[in-house]
């Protein structure tokens, strides 16, 4: 599956003109439903505090409430622990009616698996109006649609504005030089430079991925995507400007056992309470971020920027990458699931979301209450991107994406070099 640019049709300043009436959806009783004409669901998702949680019990109850007869059963399950769980249940064909879905390899294997809806000829109403095309691209395959995308989630390095001033930096950086020497500053304002949750291995495989991004030409990705290819050079040089980089010591002591996004001392946590300048992550982190500040409110100083560029490097310069989250049904949940997954894609419901999770939704309507700086950056850069890539695990399926995940902390321990990382990659990938 190849890896393409997923832009968003307009940038948030730049919005669908239309009125949208949020109508109940008529639950089907079909396929899933009980004798009594009563349909019950379950919905698996990973938000496990604060605003999330809220969302999807307010969500499911006004959807029960306008579709009598349908109940839907949350469960909330730590974002780490969400794919492996995920992929037991499915092939144990006990698998829930709605899930997240992240797209990529891992998609593709569910669908070749034959364990997902096609929702191609089903999507509807303000989901089908107001989402452009180009969104559902990450949730399809080979001309059909498998998810409900919901937010689109780029990448980027996430900061604390005050504690770049306390450095004296002044200006964001633009290549990885720039960057070591913006580290250099906090550093000696005795304020450690970048938080980093190495314990849960993907956030630490963000850097490599980013790396990547920046040494190898679009035509390779595409490449290593569609063939497991990964002989060309970019990919070494990759993991050795990853190495020279730790080597100046940027993260947070302890980096290897923090966690990314449970609790204080997590790396998100690290940046909610200044004890950390920066963290390279998606743009669902500003609301993890909000949900572990004292108050449990949004930082008041948040800001981000694009990951710099590297001098020499083969990747187009502003390229970007990230993902579009959605929500897909399994290949045997009733009918409403699919309307659930419409009123999903509806504006209000998608305000609501961003409101929620601090999150760049992918309905245009909804675009509009989006009123944060660093989203309104966030999505012009990809909208301005040449290229964009979805998450390389994710893209790579979960057997090799977890090989990449685990090499890339291997290396950052010490244990092994950038040669090493790119064979337990092709390890990977021949076995898969």
């Amino acid at each position: 599956m190849n890896s393409r640019r997923l832009p968003l049709a307009a940038a948030v300043s730049v919005l669908a003109v239309g009125a949208l009436t949020l109508a109940g959806c008529t639950g089907d009783t079909n396929g899933g439903g009980g004798g009594d004409g009563t349909t019950t669901m379950t919905l698996w998702h990973n938000s496990t505090t604060g605003p999330g949680v809220e969302f999807w019990e307010k969500t499911v109850a006004d959807f029960e409430a306008d579709n009598e007869g349908v109940t839907i059963e949350i469960q909330s399950i730590q974002n780490e622990d969400l794919d492996g769980k995920l992929q037991t249940a499915l092939n144990s064909g006990d698998a829930p009616d709605i899930f997240l879905q992240r797209g990529g390899g891992k998609m593709a294997a569910m669908v070749k698996a034959g364990q997902l809806k096609d929702l191609t000829d089903s999507i509807a109403g303000g989901a089908k109006d107001e989402i452009p095309d180009a969104a559902y691209s990450a949730s399809s395959l080979d001309g059909k649609v498998y998810a409900m995308p919901v937010a689109v989630l780029p990448g980027g390095l996430f900061y604390s504005q005050d504690l770049f001033d306390e450095a004296g930096i002044t200006e964001n950086p633009t290549t990885l030089d720039e960057l070591e020497a913006a580290t250099e500053s906090l550093k000696s304002a005795g304020i450690d430079p970048i938080a980093l949750g190495a314990k849960d291995a993907w956030p630490a495989a963000h850097w490599y991925y980013w790396l990547a991004l920046r040494e190898c030409s679009s035509d390779t990705l595409a490449t290593a995507a569609d063939e497991m290819d990964f002989s060309d050079d970019c990919w070494v040089r990759a993991g050795e400007d990853l190495q020279a980089f730790a080597e100046t010591e940027p993260f947070n002591s302890g980096f290897l056992t923090t966690p990314a996004q449970q609790g204080a001392g997590s790396s998100a946590g690290l940046i909610a309470n200044h004890k950390a300048a920066m963290e390279l992550m998606g743009a669902w982190n500003p609301g993890v971020i909000g949900s572990l500040t004292p108050d449990q409110k949004p930082l008041a100083d948040l800001s981000w920027f694009p990951f710099p560029e590297v001098d020499g490097g083969d990747g187009e310069p502003g390229s970007m990458m990230g993902g579009v989250d959605g929500y897909s049904c399994s290949v045997d949940a009733p009918d409403a699931c699919v309307d659930f997954l419409n009123y999903l894609g509806t504006s209000a419901v998608q305000t609501e979301y961003y409101k929620a999770f601090n999150a760049p939704p992918v309905n245009t309507v909804a675009q509009e209450a989006v009123t944060e700086p660093y989203l309104q950056d966030i999505l012009a850069a990809y909208n301005d991107a040449p290229y964009a890539t979805q998450w390389l695990d994710t893209v790579y399926g979960q057997n090799v994406g977890n090989a990449l995940n685990v090499a890339v902390v291997d290396l950052l321990a010490g244990n092994s070099s950038a040669k090493d990382l790119v064979k337990a990659v092709q390890d990977a990938a021949a076995k898969a």
